[in-house]
């Protein structure tokens, strides 16, 4: 197949480089990043009009779409006015990550298990239900924030500070319109995955993220900082309660809707007590857990995402290798707290077969510049380790980091410690 993904992030490598060694397909990537062009063809024509043109043109059989903007800003619907195949969700169904207000709502409106919340974009009503809650308390941008728009406030005080910079516009934007207040939950957080076809759905091995900058979970929150998968925390019991509470549910929700649900469902989990509690959805994959959840797919990645495309979901026997992953984030010195200066990659020579044959580096925050691969500022690669347990995969992935240099690299050292108590 001629497959096109649209992204440049380490995410959208990951899927092209497990496409890549299916060894039967051709890749584009647009815009993709300063590696991605090893692994197939980038592209760069923005206006997605004109990319489906260049679509049906260049015999594109399947479309990949990575990260989130392009889904809430209608991809797939334009790609679908012009009969191309395309994986991820209509922007109609991409308001369950478009829009938080939206998406409790049909949390609640599905009974679908959540934490007791209000969504409102009038201070008062926001701060009347601040002071009746127990701290800390969440709060929510109800936009896209890549990421970065939910504020955990130790005091009332401070969530009424947060609320009051987010409905002003002074923290997010327009993405802080309206905002989402809601009970903090005292539990442990998984990421799990479900693909889905609209009415189908496939359950991925459950990962878990590490998203703040420093060891132990300290420091500002970033977009990821490490994953392993798939984690001890989560039992058959468990899955079970998420299928049956809530992918079913949703699933049958967003048909309700109007709006089926198609592409990749990311769930994001508290479970509280051994209950599951959805704390929020996103939809498409996580980054860095893609980077892991890739290359643990014994099926073939294309064959997932084409079935998903085409509402064959449920011909699919899928796969899961017998291995564990783990993912280490290498990121520029200032990350997140401003851009770096650019800096060039060297990643030593590996001779340890042990290494060679069980890890990889997913390529995200990079560009050639005269022929060198430069690390250009946020997340700049994820080392990715692989073994018969969390242990031998960790080991593996910061065996790996210890290969690559550029200037002001930093990393966690404690990737996948929840695991490894």
């Amino acid at each position: 197949m001629n497959i096109l993904i649209l992204g440049s992030g380490g995410r959208e490598y990951s899927i092209g480089l497990a496409i890549y060694k299916e060894n039967a397909h051709n890749l584009y990537f647009m815009p993709g990043n300063g590696a991605t062009d090893k692994l197939g063809t980038n592209i760069n024509i923005k206006d997605y009009n004109q990319l489906a043109v260049w679509a049906k043109d260049n015999s594109i059989d399947l479309t990949i779409v990575g990260p989130e903007a392009p889904l809430v800003d209608g991809v797939v619907d334009i790609f679908k006015e012009n009969d191309l195949t395309i994986f991820g969700p209509s922007a109609a169904a991409a308001r369950l990550e478009g829009s938080k207000v939206y998406m409790k709502n049909i949390l609640k409106k599905y009974n679908i298990p959540t934490a007791a919340f209000i969504e409102t974009s009038n201070e008062k009503e926001a701060f009347d239900f601040i002071d009746t809650m127990n701290e800390p308390i969440v709060v929510k941008a109800d936009g896209l924030c890549a990421g970065k728009g939910v504020i955990i406030a130790q005091s009332k005080d401070e969530a009424k500070i947060a609320v009051s910079d987010m409905l002003s516009g002074a923290s997010f934007g327009d993405a802080g319109a309206s905002v989402v207040v809601e009970e903090y939950l005292d539990g442990y957080e998984l990421s799990v995955f479900a693909i889905c076809d609209g009415e189908n759905y496939k359950v991925l091995p459950a990962a878990q993220d590490h998203k703040r900058v420093g060891d132990g979970d300290t420091g500002p929150n970033t977009g990821g900082m490490g994953a392993y998968a798939p984690t001890p925390l989560v039992n058959d019991e468990i899955y079970k309660k998420i299928e049956e509470r809530v992918i079913k549910p949703t699933l049958k929700g967003m048909q309700n809707e109007g709006a089926p649900f198609e592409g990749v469902l990311f769930i994001g989990v508290m479970v509280v007590k051994g209950e599951p509690i959805i704390l929020e959805y996103n939809v498409r994959f996580g980054d860095p857990e893609c980077e892991i959840l890739m290359p643990l797919l014994a099926t073939p990645v294309s064959e997932l995402f084409y079935k998903g495309a085409t509402k064959q979901l449920d011909k699919l026997d899928i796969k899961i290798k017998n291995e564990f992953g783990v993912g280490v984030v290498m990121a520029s010195g200032n990350y997140p707290y401003g851009s770096s200066t650019p800096a060039e990659i060297i990643v030593d020579r590996i001779v340890d077969n042990d290494l060679l044959e069980n890890s990889h580096i997913s390529y995200a925050g990079v560009e050639k510049i005269d022929g060198k691969l430069m690390a250009t500022g946020g997340r700049v690669l994820v080392c990715v380790g692989f073994g018969k347990s969390i242990k031998e995969a960790r080991d593996r992935a910061y065996a790996l980091c210890g290969q690559v240099h550029f200037a002001g690299k930093k990393c966690r050292s404690d990737i996948a410690y929840q695991a490894l108590k």
